[in-house]
């Protein structure tokens, strides 16, 4: 049996070094945003062949007439370039595509294709990233009132509600440095996040969570029928006894992630890899950081009973 809880302090220290990282990266760097959230447009156009991709000044020069702003160019795959820029019409589209294949393949107007085209006002971006927050917030919310609720029976030497509470903090250690991950990304990759990073985020919520609640849950159930044994060797019983099948389920679901993340394509290759660092963070916290965060609160209590 692994001593995981009584290397506790070893967990925490690795914890702490990558939450503070990704803090700094957060604060210095930020994420950056896509269209979903800013508002504006984006087109995706594959030119068929790699030595035919034009560079950015071209692309720039070529689209000047259209007033589009700062246009940020993208290489994705062999072939392909993504452009953003503000926000335009059905007939400003048209022409734009028309006016690449003219530029770029006058002789072969079939060989410039678009693979996909996105535009979203500022008014409907800012509205998404309000309603994400929401959603992120009352997803968090609800895990603590279910926890609190489930552990409701076992009051001693935690209360309930505590369970609850690390929970939370769990998730917001998995989702601190899922961000500080991205943030990176976006400085050094242009990687921008969209909805469909929230949904990821709230899928890790949900994943996280579960795998917390099942170390939590065998914790509960050792407390009922080891009474003889102390706190800290019941929490490390349960971790020990949830640990494989906690390894197994994760990286049965990484296999798939990782299927996608290589295959998918480019629309959701960022989506899987979200749900890779959540999945993997989310497997880690629920082993060394959930469980052990339990018998140092309890400990902490027991001191501060004891100073009375």
């Amino acid at each position: 049996m692994f001593n995981i809880i009584q290397k506790r302090k070893i967990w925490y220290v690795v914890s702490l070094i990558f939450v503070s990282l990704s803090i700094v990266a957060l604060v210095i760097w930020g994420i950056k945003l896509g269209i979903d959230f800013t508002g504006g447009s984006l087109m995706e156009i594959n030119f068929g062949e790699e030595n035919k991709i034009p560079q950015k000044q071209e692309i720039t020069e070529t689209l000047a007439e259209f007033d589009l702003g700062e246009i940020n160019v993208q290489q994705t795959g062999e072939t392909g370039l993504i452009l953003r820029f503000r926000s335009i019409d059905e007939e400003t589209h048209q022409k734009i595509l028309i006016k690449l294949k003219e530029k770029f393949s006058p002789e072969n107007s079939e060989q410039i294709q678009e693979e996909r085209f996105e535009s979203i006002g500022p008014v409907v971006g800012a509205e998404l990233k309000r309603k994400s927050i929401w959603a992120i917030g009352l997803a968090l919310l609800a895990i603590v009132l279910f926890v609190a609720w489930a552990f409701r029976r076992i009051s001693r030497p935690v209360p309930s509600w505590k369970y609850g509470m690390i929970a939370i903090i769990a998730l917001a250690h998995d989702v601190l440095i899922t961000l500080g991950i991205f943030a990176v990304l976006g400085y050094f990759y242009n990687v921008e996040v969209n909805t469909a990073f929230v949904a990821a985020l709230l899928a890790i919520l949900g994943y996280s969570v579960n795998d917390t609640i099942v170390v939590f849950d065998r914790i509960r159930e050792n407390l009922l029928h080891f009474s003889s044994e102390t706190f800290e060797e019941t929490v490390n019983k349960g971790v020990n006894e949830t640990m494989v099948r906690s390894f197994n389920t994760s990286l049965t679901t990484l296999f798939v992630l990782l299927a996608i993340f290589l295959f998918g394509g480019e629309t959701i290759k960022y989506f899987s890899l979200t749900l890779i660092c959540g999945i993997v963070l989310g497997t880690y916290s629920s082993i060394f950081i959930a469980s052990p965060l339990l018998v140092s609160w309890q400990k902490w209590n027991e001191r501060k009973i004891n100073k009375k």
